[in-house]
């Protein structure tokens, strides 16, 4: 978290709304570690990293519904290792990340 803190802090000084995404489960080999974290605001800001830019697009676009809703979510990404080059991972796995918003 003191990875991203100092930057949600400044989004929401300047009245933005944000986001943030942890990483909750891995199964597998992934490239970031649990408790990995990402903070997203609602003008196209991002900080931190939940899977080393593999899935970062696809949780932005979540967050972007948490931020508008207010609802969390949890949400996964997964490849297979047959598939995993293809998509620009080194092996395959499983991470689940909770995507909630940063109130008050």
């Amino acid at each position: 978290m003191r990875d991203v803190i100092n930057d949600i802090e400044g989004w929401r000084l300047a009245g933005k709304k944000t986001a943030i995404a942890t990483v909750v489960k891995v199964w597998g080999s992934a490239p970031r570690p649990l408790g990995s974290k990402m903070a997203i605001s609602d003008s196209g800001d991002m900080a931190g990293s939940v899977s080393g830019g593999c899935v970062e697009g696809a949780v932005f676009e979540e967050a972007q519904q948490v931020i508008a809703s207010g609802a969390p979510k949890l949400v996964g990404y997964g490849v297979s290792n047959e598939n995993a080059w293809a998509v620009g991972l080194s092996c395959g796995g499983r991470i689940e990340i909770f995507i909630e918003a940063v109130e008050g």
